[in-house]
């Protein structure tokens, strides 16, 4: 499907990604030569899984013994009460083991990697989340697990570098360019490159080359379809509105993508406004970018005119990023989904909010969908319902923000 075509063709999410891993003009596969078969293999490996009865079961049993799910959707009444308009619910993913919704995905592709025979791998982290549930899942099935993370993220995650080598992964920083997630990633796919043979790449969003986004988007579905499930159960409707953060796009993805056929349900992503819409000073894809490819995938990215990535900026390591996943540029041309940012001064007063009021201690990237979804309840009728994803828990981002707030612990 192109761009030029997009808009008006009826929307058919299962349709997408075609078999080159295209989302309309997005996505695809750009990698060196010696990547080609490894996302091959991993494609092929993946279709036969999840047709697979034994592989879905068993990746059930485990994202609930061990991941813990399902997660509640709870009424967040006293943020209600604040906002003095829709009611806002909270999808509890912050209530998952190694406490975010990482931990799906990290789940199902140990169990994949297993599947095909591979006993090393690597993964990379920004916030530190994705790779304290990869070395989580390496720790219960055995495997060796190497995790590339930005000097930079690892002194404001210093706790969570300590959880992932408590779990007896191998933390390596990086030292090159911002020292934050692209830098990591950077990493990850030269280590992959070298040791194709022997090592899975967990990739932790919904981006990068064809398989990635889609398989990723489709181990956390299980969002979704928990939340209508359960918003049905307690409203006896469904949303008006669904708000997630996005950084690569994984939870929101994994929110948004069993209402996109519902066209009364309004889906907001919100992006890193950082300091401000200025040069350098954000990560949000969508108010400063433009078309390009960065690291396997064509997307929109935070660029100059000569193609040369830019700084990024954000309190939030997880956000912290120049592309946004291709599936969500694709909706995003099309209407289906809009996106707007938080400051990280809005982020921090509403970190400090929630916790006030519910008793909620939010990760800085959950809490961005926090400060979109306050504003949108504000806006909205009493009678209206939204559903804000808490991806995560803020345990991680305490020190940085008592840091931040000249707190001493």
């Amino acid at each position: 499907m192109s761009l030029a075509n997009a808009h008006t063709a009826p929307l058919d999410r299962f349709s997408l990604p075609d078999t080159g891993g295209h989302f309309g003009g997005y996505g695809g596969v750009y990698v060196p030569e010696t990547l080609m078969t490894a996302l091959q293999e991993l494609g092929a490996a993946y279709d036969l899984a999840r047709k697979d009865p034994v592989f879905l079961t068993e990746l059930r049993h485990h994202l609930k013994e061990f991941a813990g799910r399902p997660t509640e959707l709870g009424f967040a009444a006293r943020l209600t009460e604040y906002c003095g308009g829709a009611k806002i619910y909270l999808k509890r993913e912050d209530l998952l083991h190694t406490g975010a919704h990482k931990i799906n995905n990290a789940l199902a592709q140990a169990l994949l990697a297993r599947r095909m025979g591979k006993k090393r791998i690597i993964a990379e982290t920004g916030a530190g989340q994705h790779g304290v549930a990869t070395a989580a899942a390496c720790a219960k099935f055995g495997l060796e697990c190497v995790v590339y993370m930005g000097a930079h993220d690892m002194e404001r995650q210093s706790l969570n570098v300590f959880r992932m080598r408590l779990m007896g992964a191998e933390v390596r920083g990086v030292t090159a360019g911002q020292q934050t997630l692209k830098e990591a990633i950077n990493e990850a796919m030269r280590d992959w490159v070298t040791n194709v043979r022997s090592t899975h790449y967990i990739l932790g969003t919904a981006y990068g080359s064809h398989p990635y986004p889609m398989m990723v988007r489709d181990f956390h579905r299980v969002i979704g379809q928990e939340a209508k499930e359960q918003i049905l159960a307690r409203e006896g409707r469904l949303p008006d509105e669904l708000i997630a953060c996005v950084g690569g796009g994984s939870n929101a993805i994994g929110l948004f993508f069993e209402f996109l056929e519902e066209p009364n349900v309004r889906m907001i992503g919100v992006e890193a406004g950082g300091h401000g819409i200025k040069r350098g000073e954000h990560a949000a894809r969508f108010a400063g970018g433009r078309l390009g490819v960065l690291q396997g995938c064509k997307t929109f990215l935070l660029q100059d005119a000569e193609g040369q990535i830019e700084s990024t900026h954000s309190v939030s390591a997880g956000l912290d990023y120049a592309a946004v996943g291709p599936e969500h540029a694709f909706y995003r041309d099309r209407g289906r989904i809009q996106f707007a940012y938080a400051t990280d001064d809005e982020v921090m007063a509403a970190f400090q909010l929630c916790s006030r009021l519910e008793g909620i201690i939010p990760a800085l990237e959950s809490t961005h969908a926090i400060v979109e979804g306050m504003k949108r309840a504000k806006a909205l009728a009493k009678d209206k319902v939204i559903i804000i994803n808490l991806s995560g828990r803020g345990d991680k981002d305490v020190q940085q923000v008592a840091k931040i707030l000249d707190v001493k612990l």
